[in-house]
């Protein structure tokens, strides 16, 4: 079968490789689309042997085990890897079905982001009223957060008003064109750049407010100086978040799907292309030419 295959620091290519075939508890997955998060581009840097990239696929199920859907079933996968590709297999447990409503390329484009998003709301916990600070907001992670996260007062860190404009549409009530330019002080704040923006961020909270750390986009490591810690917000705290905290991705993605298909949450759909497209439009990720999600297609008569 056809899959797409790393080819040097960063690049990709076409290959054909050997044919996945599901184990017990598996299913195979004949996949429609799958989307390209700025994360797998930074993984593409290192040489990985026998690696194949992949996390967020959507598509119908072509074989299946006792507690899978059936075949013909449309569906959402959360992947470890090695979803860009004619066909992948997966736990049963990470797979949701997908209802007419929902299309392959929206429901791709929610695994890695939207369990992000719902799993930090759910780890920071009831936001109604509460001023929350959110770095790095301009991303699939920051859409869907402020997206779910109604009532809650946002400020979202971003690089300019273009790549802000939709949080202000889903919700955000202030944008910061950098963190210390954000006026706290916050009862929370979402961190997800690292390096120097941390430290500020952390400054920007009210006594005995939290700073959740989910990501460093800036792949700086953050520098803390404890003495100036102890001399801000009496009682803060710093949680360490990562989104990969369920035995299981099927629930938390058949909510995400339902959400979807009532209309309460809308994939940013920013980039559709072929997957032909692929090395393209992760050259354009890198260079953070697009906001939001980014969807590759795979047309029927191609797998």
């Amino acid at each position: 079968m056809h899959a797409v295959v790393p080819v040097g620091p960063g690049k990709v290519s076409f290959a054909e490789v050997d044919e996945v075939s599901p184990r017990s508890g598996e299913v195979m997955i004949e996949v429609a689309a799958f989307s390209v998060n700025r994360g797998e581009t930074f993984q593409l840097e290192t040489d990985r042997p026998g690696w194949r990239p992949g996390k967020d696929v959507a598509g119908v199920v072509i074989r299946t085990t006792a507690d899978g859907p059936a075949v013909g079933t449309r569906v959402v996968a959360h992947l470890p890897h090695s979803g860009w590709a004619e066909r992948a297999v997966v736990r049963a447990q990470q797979v949701a079905v997908l209802p007419d409503a929902v299309s392959f390329e929206q429901a791709a484009a929610l695994p890695l982001a939207g369990l992000t998003a719902l799993r930090l709301l759910r780890t920071a916990g009831n936001v109604v009223g509460r001023r929350i600070l959110l770095t790095g907001a301009s991303g699939g992670v920051g859409h869907y957060f402020t997206e779910l996260a109604g009532g809650a007062e946002i400020t979202a860190v971003v690089s300019s008003p273009e790549r802000g404009a939709r949080l202000l549409e889903l919700g955000a009530e202030a944008l910061a064109y950098d963190v210390s330019d954000a006026r706290g002080p916050f009862d929370l704040v979402l961190e997800s750049v690292g390096g120097s923006s941390l430290p500020v961020a952390l400054s920007k909270l009210r006594a005995g407010g939290t700073l959740i750390w989910f990501g460093q986009a800036s792949r700086q490591a953050p520098r803390i100086d404890f003495f100036d810690f102890f001399a801000g917000p009496e009682a803060a705290s710093i949680k360490h978040f990562h989104y990969a905290s369920e035995p299981a991705d099927g629930p938390d993605l058949a909510t995400l799907v339902r959400l979807v298909a009532t209309g309460r949450l809308h994939p940013e759909l920013r980039r559709i292309a072929d997957w032909s497209e692929t090395d393209l439009v992760l050259d354009e990720l890198r260079d953070r030419r697009i906001r939001g999600n980014a969807v590759l297609t795979i047309r029927k008569d191609q797998r």
